[in-house]
């Protein structure tokens, strides 16, 4: 029950977000927080990241929708063995935040992004985030540490 929360917080925490900054954020406008480390900015995504596929949002709507619904047969499968820790908190981010991009792609035609990190590095100073996407990063990131089998046998 834990990870359907964690989950269901991720998507409807981001798409809270994704409403608040088409709200209060002008297009064109730039706040910075965190010392200036972190840029509160408007973008629309019409593709998937880095707006790759842009001019297919039909496509890329019904992929990611059956990505979504593939990640969650095999988060419900993975879910019944306990000890798969890891691999389940991997797949509550990525299905939380596959659900809060598909979310905005069915309902808006593109993704709502709204913040970049200010590093020395300009490549990723470009990239454009919203909370779905740390979540979908930071879940594949878990799934592919815990490299577990979809059995639950060590790799």
């Amino acid at each position: 029950m834990t990870f359907v929360l964690l989950a269901v917080l991720v998507a409807v925490g981001d798409i809270f977000l994704k409403n608040h900054f088409e709200k209060e954020l002008q297009w064109g406008e730039e706040r910075r927080i965190c010392g200036g480390k972190v840029l509160l900015c408007r973008y629309h995504n019409r593709g998937v990241a880095l707006n790759v596929f842009e001019k297919r949002p039909g496509i890329i709507k019904y992929f990611c929708g059956g990505m979504l619904l593939f990640l969650g047969i095999i988060w419900f499968l993975i879910s019944k063995k306990k000890k798969n820790l890891g691999i389940r908190l991997g797949l509550s981010l990525l299905t939380g935040g596959g659900a809060g991009n598909l979310y905005d792609r069915v309902t808006r035609g593109y993704v709502v992004d709204y913040f970049s990190f200010q590093t020395s590095w300009n490549w990723l100073n470009r990239i454009v985030f919203n909370l779905s996407d740390l979540a979908i990063f930071l879940g594949a990131f878990l799934v592919s540490l815990k490299g577990k089998s979809f059995f639950g046998e060590e790799r």
